[in-house]
């Protein structure tokens, strides 16, 4: 008799963070991003947004439920229509994740200069 039981791997080596898989799990699709491009500067109605695109209703509203998940947006309801605008936070916290990254790389690049700068003056 065989058993075939489910398996969970770990990485130990990565740190998973819940909040930003979902934020930069829902920036990776194109469509969300333009949405929150066409929310940059005014905020819209569900109807209005779903006009730019050929999908339905529905889906638009999915992906705006998978935004509003990772608090890129807030929507309101106003009467009958739910309002959605941009929610800053959420971009402010992704911004400063990649700025590590940015130093990281800013940092070995001065290293290198460094290191070609001294390579130079050696010969």
């Amino acid at each position: 008799m065989t058993f075939y039981t489910k398996r969970l791997t770990l990485n130990h080596m990565v740190e998973y963070n819940p909040y930003l898989d979902g934020l930069f799990g829902s920036l990776a699709d194109p469509i969300r991003r333009d949405i929150l491009q066409k929310l940059v500067h005014a905020q819209r109605t569900i109807s209005q947004l779903a006009e730019n695109y050929e999908m339905s209703f529905a889906a638009v509203a999915k992906h705006l439920s998978v935004l509003e998940k990772a608090k890129l947006i807030v929507k309101r309801r106003n009467g009958r229509e739910q309002i959605v605008s941009i929610a800053p936070d959420a971009l402010r916290d992704a911004s400063e994740y990649l700025d590590q990254f940015e130093a990281l790389w800013n940092y070995r690049f001065d290293t290198l200069d460094a290191l070609l700068q001294e390579d130079d003056q050696n010969e």
